[in-house]
Order: C-alpha cells, then sequence, then structure tokens
C-alpha cells in the first residue's frame, strides 16, 4: 500500500464510527474515506470508494459483517478487511479467518490495539486480538499437524440464503426481502421455504433464535 492509505468504517452505531474515525485520523498518512451504517450499505460503498482497509461491525443490520466481509473480498479480494466486534468466543474468530478476513479487534481494546491492527493490515499482515490470538495459533497448529483447526463448513445455507435469514430474523416481510434484495416476491418466498427446510424450522421466531445463536443478528 501506498504512505496515504484509505479507510472505510461500517458500523451501525454512530458513536463507534466516530470514536474509530477520531483514532484513525491521529496517524500521519491515513484517511476515512466513507462510512455505511449497516452491512449492505458497506459492501456498496466499499465497491465505489475502493478503500485500502474496511473496519468492519459484526453485528449489523440487513447483513452482518461476516457476509459483508465475503461479498467484499469475493469481488475486491485486494481489500483488507479489520472485523470490529464486542464478542471474543472461539467460534466466531474461526469463521471471520474462514471468511478471509485477517484482523480481529475487541470493541472494548479498541483504544489500545485499533491503531496497531491497520498498520499490520497496512503491511498485508494480520492481526487478532491478544484474548484471541492462541485460538488462531491453535488453528494453525491443528492444520500442521494434518488436523482441521476451523469448521468445515457446517453452514447449510448459501450466502444468499444467510441474507434471506438475517432479513427474516429482523422483521422484514417477504415483500419487503424482495425490495432489500432486488428480487421477486415469489423468488424471496421460495429462499424462504428452503431455508426453512433446511433448518428444519417452522416458524420466524425460530429462526430468530437460530440468527441469534448463531450471531447473525444481536439480541
Amino acid at each position: 500500500m501506498t504512505a496515504n492509505v484509505r479507510i472505510m468504517i461500517a458500523d451501525d452505531h454512530e458513536v463507534v464510527r466516530h470514536g474509530v474515525r477520531s483514532l484513525i485520523e491521529t496517524h500521519s498518512g491515513w484517511e476515512v474515506c466513507g462510512e455505511a451504517t449497516n452491512g449492505r450499505e458497506a459492501v456498496e460503498r466499499a465497491l465505489l470508494l475502493t478503500p485500502d482497509i474496511v473496519v468492519l461491525d459484526v453485528g449489523m443490520p440487513e447483513l452482518n459483517g461476516l457476509d459483508s466481509a465475503r461479498q467484499i473480498l469475493k469481488m475486491a479480494p485486494r481489500t483488507e478487511i479489520l472485523m470490529l466486534t464486542m464478542h471474543d468466543s472461539a467460534q466466531l474468530v474461526h469463521e471471520v479467518v474462514a471468511v478471509g478476513a485477517r484482523g480481529y479487534v475487541l470493541k472494548s481494546d479498541a483504544g489500545r490495539d485499533l491503531l496497531a491492527a491497520i498498520d499490520a493490515l497496512c503491511r498485508h499482515k494480520p492481526f487478532f486480538a491478544p484474548s484471541v490470538a492462541g485460538v488462531v495459533l491453535d488453528g494453525y497448529r491443528r492444520s500442521q499437524d494434518g488436523r482441521s483447526g476451523l469448521p468445515s463448513g457446517n453452514d447449510p445455507l448459501t450466502p444468499r440464503e444467510r441474507e434471506i435469514l438475517q432479513l427474516l430474523a429482523e422483521g422484514k416481510s417477504n415483500k419487503e426481502v424482495a425490495v432489500a434484495l432486488g428480487i421477486s416476491v415469489k423468488t424471496a418466498e421460495t429462499h424462504r421455504t428452503n431455508v426453512m427446510r433446511k433448518l428444519e424450522m417452522h416458524s420466524v421466531s425460530e429462526l430468530v433464535r437460530y440468527a441469534i445463536r448463531n450471531q447473525i443478528i444481536n439480541a
């Protein structure tokens, strides 16, 4: 990367975006080129603005940070992704690694770790919060031993079905899902049927519990 690093911030809380921006702007040569308030907007603005680094909140409405990262990296693979989260679960760390993000910072430690994480990503080096670095290292050791250190991808849903699930769990109707994704209502209904069949669920309340349990939406 050049000395002038362009960074985009995506978080649905204004106070978090302002705090992250303030930290970034203390560093010479770094600039915040844009902000997004939900995951879908984050994908759109990342493709429009082509930032070097995207700081993504994991728990965002409309499209969570993991699925946002997956879409951004699919279309702009040289973009570095830094995940910002309140959670430090091993499962979430594995999922962050699996989607291709190379940075993971806890919001509670952002004042201490954020600038160091961005500096590492500027050099295309990974940065994981000290509290979760052991999980990543353990996964690496397991892979070196010929054992799987990461989940084998047991998620039965396709990326599009995960989008449908999140929107339904957030209370969107089939018509609202169709508008959000630019598809027909009939297609949205078909996706909804497939999601519920694959997950063996029969109500939206079950989908909500599944989405919370799997950190697709926040409780």
